[in-house]
């Protein structure tokens, strides 16, 4: 072989092993990449009453605060939401707001009030992961503003110990993952569990109490139960600082400070009194919720 052909045919491979390593190097987003980005996806259900065409935002949490956005997605006449996370890994803060949701104790639908949101904490996300189910409530908003007081903040761990310890206060095993009830459709208590049944009429004693008070919006009530859940003590203050609360309540409502007694025994009353009224269509009765009732009664208050 002639010199020129030699050098001819060495091009011709060498050429041949760039191409081959530019196609299987470097950090493209192929399906067959080892290397390749997964997305990951969370969805579930926003519910107070079930939230229509609420604004719902998932963030990062850095160093046991809440970092950047996501991702977002409206909810749909259901409360139903999903997502794409991308790749992310670590904590994970869901924030709704917007949104109009049905009221139990009037029937009335109402728009959820400026500043007051339903939030909740999703302990761990691997990245790629599909997490369905996830229930936003006052109940996980309750557990989230928990976390955030916390010592070193929303942690896992300490997403994981609020999340648990608010559970325990309302005799729900699982306040991430469980449905709760809705009262407000006939029948909904035959076949439920008592965690299901705790849950939806927790939820509906919030409303009960603020309707009690003539709050124009109950979604302030979830509001100031996070508040008052956030240092670990239901009593009406956050830390030493009593707990205004908004919504122009009347003055038979004791005017506009949280009653120490409103996430204990108020909320117990508020329970039997929408047990007795024609918005329960469940088919329950006070005596169905006497073991909840009977521990926020004795209850000092303790999360």
């Amino acid at each position: 072989m002639s010199r020129s052909k030699y050098l001819q045919v060495v091009f011709v491979l060498m050429l041949g092993s760039l191409f081959m390593l530019s196609g299987c190097g470097g950090g493209g987003g192929s399906a067959t990449d080892p290397g390749a980005t997964s997305t990951g996806t969370i969805s579930g259900t926003a519910v107070k009453g079930p939230v229509n065409s609420g604004t719902m935002v998932a963030y990062a949490v850095t160093n046991g605060t809440r970092g950047v956005e996501l991702a977002s997605a409206m909810t749909d006449s259901q409360g139903n939401f999903s997502m794409n996370i991308d790749n992310y890994t670590g904590p994970v803060m869901l924030l709704m707001s917007g949104g109009t949701y049905t009221d139990e104790a009037t029937g009335s639908v109402m728009t959820m009030g400026m500043g007051d949101v339903m939030t909740a904490l999703i302990p761990m996300m691997s990245s790629g992961a599909t997490i369905t189910g996830i229930h936003v409530t006052p109940l996980t908003s309750m557990a989230q503003a928990r976390a955030g007081r916390m010592a070193s903040g929303m942690t896992t761990t300490n997403c994981e110990t609020a999340n648990t310890a608010m559970g325990h206060y309302f005799m729900v095993d699982d306040i991430l993952h469980t449905t709760p009830m809705n009262p407000l459709v006939a029948g909904s208590g035959a076949g439920a569990t008592q965690d299901r049944i705790n849950y939806g009429i927790a939820i509906a004693a919030m409303t009960q109490y603020a309707q009690t008070l003539g709050m124009p919006k109950s979604s302030g009530m979830v509001t100031a139960m996070m508040n008052d859940a956030a240092d670990g003590t239901m009593n009406g203050m956050m830390g030493s600082t009593p707990i205004t609360m908004g919504g122009g309540m009347n003055m038979n409502g004791g005017g506009t400070m949280m009653q120490p007694t409103a996430g204990t025994s108020g909320l117990a009353n508020a329970m039997t009194t929408f047990m007795g009224s024609t918005m329960n269509r469940s088919g329950l009765m006070a005596a169905d919720m006497q073991a909840l009732i009977s521990r926020l009664t004795t209850t000092n208050g303790t999360i």
